[in-house]
């Protein structure tokens, strides 16, 4: 097997954010697979590096010795999420400053690992080499390994037939095969190779761990001698590419973090295991490979104009998760759209199930995507199937998300294992008040309420599509009730923006943070407000050159190196900016707006073309280069969506499909050069998209669509 050529050069920098791993953690990630190592590929025990696969660690120890020793490392190459290539030396020996022996590790990850393990001599004479693997496997649950807890201790081992065979001591069903190509000498935990390799040559073996739930195998990500790129994952994330719109910049970083967005979506989506095979996205890596409500709802919005397909399954799954009982444990409601799902050892006990339900945020955001998916093209009998779901998702607002009846969405935690903070700023210490005291539940947060008004008239839309003149009438009554109300309710005006919520005194929680900039992004803003807040989120407490702060410096909780007080989401500075460019008569709005989406690229740019879930808040002026936050998750889903946010809204592109139109008013900041989206796929038709400046030209639009431009 030869991937030398297809794993061309992609290095991981210095710059990378870190994460969990530690310094230089290298991640790999495949639908609900990922792998954490170190940059000489191994995993190290007593480290939260491993693989894992349905959110447990099948592999705690994978470290390779060259003589006794760990090789040195030289590079790491990863031209897609799921593959890497740890480019290695064995160590010089004794009084010499040079190495003859070349060290290969590339790696391929899907259903388990796959591991090529290439050896060359560079010297004058035939080198004698001793190899040694060393494999453990733990099975502890993914949360026990974020959060440092020593797991049930190793493995029960044995070696059969040439094979390492790992299982679980508590779960049986549970376990992990390590066999190799070129047939080693395998002990308990150990595999081994003394070879010679001659003059000029090469020695390979291929490495294969698969893990094993009941009496299941699962499929290696390579068979031996195949070649990564018809692997599964190499033909999934081919069959991503060749339907997903085509979009390119001649801006060169914007240009690099949108091949980069297209690669990690592509990995970071999984595929549901009913047989119909719908595709939705995992929230995240290293902790989040799985589906979560509100995470997999944004970044299926941003990535629409990637593909709408995304978008359908990932909200056809969550309506086969939605709420139907009250269930305290799991906060189930009605009607509610889940947070999370685990499938770990330990799921059910961290949050009272292995699906939890405590979110206020991803009910209103299920109806208001169904809506855009119609608006983008998707089949409108799948829509129609999933109106029943988006009347729940309503119903759950008024009868369950209200809690008062004051027309206002409020939570509050049902057990003491629940989320304390359901909205996006999840933290413990998420909302506060300028003078950083925490708010107190049930907390009804402003970014909600502007999802609900969102949704409201989503559905009204929906109800006009399929003959309910009467319901979107009501639905856009009660739309416009609730922005007169949250108007009254929440601004501030010797402040001059949004409280950032209500507490459970009705008292406004009067903390300057970026939540209200999503209540540009949903519409529920009056143009007065608007024009203040863009003032207030302009200035540099806001605004500090990499994005938008989460909460302004000049508020009592501010810590620049917090996770929700202070740091930079390039997600939520995204969604700001699609919100300034909704509200672009607004003096101020447009420049904020370019401000913040150049200094998303500028951070992009050091992070290796990957925006990272979030980085610290500091000042540009005092870094010239963001700060990366030490546990960030990266590839995470909506991190790495935001830029298609940034493009979509600077192009103001918005197509109707069942109205043919094709809305295209661009703002684009001159220096970011020609857009062209090839193959945008609107329902029916194709369409070929050029924006430079001003000018707009649309290819293969039908003569009975219409473009608009001004």
């Amino acid at each position: 097997m030869d991937v030398t050529a297809a794993l061309s050069p992609a290095p991981l920098n210095s710059g990378e954010p870190t994460g969990f791993g530690g310094a230089g953690a290298v991640t790999l990630v495949e639908g609900g697979t990922f792998c954490l190592s170190n940059r000489l590929g191994d995993v190290e025990p007593g480290r939260p590096h491993g693989l894992f696969f349905r959110d447990a660690r099948v592999v705690s120890r994978w470290e390779l010795l060259v003589d006794g020793c760990p090789p040195e490392p030289l590079s790491v190459l990863s031209p897609e999420a799921f593959a890497a290539r740890f480019v290695l030396r064995r160590p010089p020996s004794a009084g010499l400053a040079d190495s003859t022996l070349l060290v290969l590790r590339e790696r391929v990850i899907a259903d388990g690992m796959h591991e090529l393990l290439t050896l060359e001599n560079m010297g004058r004479e035939p080198t004698a080499v001793t190899l040694e693997l060393h494999v453990d496997a733990d099975f502890v649950d993914l949360f026990a390994v974020k959060e440092g807890r020593v797991g049930h201790g190793r493995a029960e081992v044995a070696v059969t037939d040439g094979e390492l065979l790992f299982h679980d001591r508590t779960d049986r069903m549970r376990g992990l095969s390590v066999s190799a190509t070129v047939e080693p000498v395998v002990l308990p935990g150990t595999l081994m190779w003394r070879v010679v390799v001659p003059v000029g040559g090469s020695w390979q073996t291929e490495i294969i761990a698969q893990p094993t739930l009941g009496n299941q195998r699962f499929q290696a990500p390579l068979a031996p001698g195949e070649h990564y790129g018809v692997s599964a994952p190499g033909r999934k994330i081919e069959a991503w590419r060749h339907t997903a719109t085509d979009i390119a910049a001649s801006h060169p970083e914007l240009s690099q973090v949108l091949r980069r967005t297209e690669s990690d979506l592509g990995a970071l989506q999984i595929h549901d295991e009913t047989g119909e095979s719908r595709p939705f996205v995992a929230a995240g890596a290293p902790w989040f490979m799985t589906l979560f409500g509100r995470d997999s709802l944004l970044t299926a919005w941003m990535a629409l104009p990637l593909e709408v397909d995304l978008a359908v399954g990932t909200l056809q799954q969550l309506a086969e998760l939605q709420g139907q009982c009250v269930d305290p444990l799991t906060e189930e409601e009605p009607g509610r759209i889940m947070h999370e799902m685990r499938r770990g050892p330990a799921g059910g006990q961290v949050l009272g199930g292995n699906i939890y339900y405590g979110t206020a945020d991803a009910t209103p955001l299920f109806v208001m995507l169904l809506a855009e998916c119609h608006r983008w093209g998707a089949d409108p009998a799948v829509i129609e199937r999933l109106l029943p779901a988006a009347d729940a998702a309503l119903r759950w607002i008024r009868d369950y998300g209200d809690r008062d009846g004051d027309g206002f969405v409020e939570y509050q935690r049902a057990t003491d294992r629940g989320l304390v903070n359901q909205g996006w700023k999840d933290s413990f210490d998420g909302v506060n008040d300028s003078g950083g005291h925490l708010a107190e539940a049930p907390i009804a947060l402003c970014e909600v309420q502007g999802y609900v008004h969102a949704a409201l008239l989503a559905r009204a839309e929906l109800a006009d599509a399929f003959d309910d003149a009467r319901l979107a009438s009501k639905l856009r009554d009660q739309a416009a009730e609730l922005r007169i109300k949250f108007a009254e309710q929440f601004w501030l005006p010797e402040k001059g923006w949004y409280a950032v919520a209500l507490d459970r005194g009705k008292r406004k929680v009067d903390a300057l943070t970026s939540n209200p900039a999503h209540c540009l992004w949903s519409g529920i803003a009056t143009d007065e407000h608007a024009a203040e807040l863009v003032q207030r989120l302009s200035g540099p407490e806001m605004d500090s050159g990499f994005g938008l702060r989460t909460l302004s410096s000049a508020m009592g909780a501010y810590n620049p190196m917090s996770y929700h007080c202070g740091s930079v989401w390039p997600h939520d500075t995204a969604i700001a900016v699609a919100g300034l460019l909704r509200y672009r008569q607004v003096p101020g709005a447009v420049e904020l707006a370019g401000r913040l989406a150049n200094g998303l690229l500028d951070a992009a740019a050091v992070f290796d073309g990957r925006l990272p879930e979030l980085y610290c808040g500091f000042p540009r002026s005092r870094f010239p280069a963001p700060v990366p936050y030490p546990t960030s998750c990266s590839p995470q889903a909506w991190a790495s969506a935001a830029p298609l946010l940034l493009v979509r809204s600077f192009l103001g592109l918005e197509p109707d499909v069942p109205a043919r139109t094709l809305t295209v008013r661009p703002l684009v900041p001159p220096h970011w050069g020609r857009i062209t989206l090839s193959a945008l796929r609107l329902g029916p038709i194709t369409v070929d998209l050029e924006v430079e400046g001003a000018t707009v030209t649309a290819a293969r639009l039908p003569d009975d669509w219409q473009l608009i431009t001004r």
